[in-house]
């Protein structure tokens, strides 16, 4: 299919395939974008993990090279609301101030997908709009007896491009929505063990009716 004959389709559609072509290009850079992001957040914070692993008990110091290359990373928070936390600090209250850390991140992990979401509902819709924009050029013909059934039909195909470009961008960003969802899910994952290995490494296991009543609030 030429150039032509797409800027041919483009204007019968009444312009809805160049709103689609801007909200896969929306898409596009949305997904590797925050690919990337994730990616980077989601390995070093599997590496802050290990580091921790080894170590039984911590302080500043122990905190600080431990983070050594971390600082950018969401996770990196929680180490540094460790660090401020009084000596005689609670494990109830250094575990408030580590959550409170961890909420203040968790909203930065899936910024701009609300956008690849919209653009996954708004494409079938405007191709749909195209799609029915294209059908009364396609039926206008009818009022000339000299156009043919040949005529009507192929300008309805062209017509069905735009709802077929919709569904195909909607089914790319889905897939990649649903992947970038996981990944910020894994991370929130790797804070919440990070918090629970900090706590335990500074005050100890907590007993184990403490453990369950943190299960059932959980539930």
């Amino acid at each position: 299919m030429t150039a032509e004959k797409l800027i041919e389709l483009a204007n019968a559609s009444g312009g809805t395939l160049y709103v689609m072509a801007l909200l896969l290009l929306i898409a596009l850079t949305v997904v590797i974008e925050r690919t990337r992001y994730l990616f980077k957040m989601q390995h070093g914070g599997q590496q802050l993990i290990d580091r921790l692993h080894d170590i039984r008990s911590i302080d500043g110091t122990v905190l600080k090279s431990v983070l050594d290359g971390y600082y950018h990373l969401p996770h990196g928070s929680l180490f540094q609301a460790a660090m401020i936390e009084p000596q005689d600090s609670s494990r109830e209250l250094c575990a408030g101030h580590l959550e409170e850390a961890l909420m203040r991140e968790v909203p930065l992990l899936d910024r701009s997908l609300w956008m690849l979401d919209t653009v996954i509902t708004l494409a079938p819709l405007l191709g749909l709009f195209g799609t029915i924009i294209g059908m009364f050029g396609a039926f206008s013909v009818l009022g000339d007896v000299q156009n043919s059934a040949t005529q009507v039909t192929g300008g309805i195909a062209e017509a069905l491009i735009a709802t077929a470009s919709g569904l195909f961008i909607a089914m790319i960003g889905l897939v990649f929505f649903n992947s970038l969802n996981v990944k910020v899910r894994l991370i929130v994952h790797q804070i919440e063990v990070i918090k629970l290995m900090l706590l335990n490494r500074r005050f100890g296991t907590p007993p184990a009716e403490e453990v369950l009543q943190a299960k059932l609030r959980a539930v």
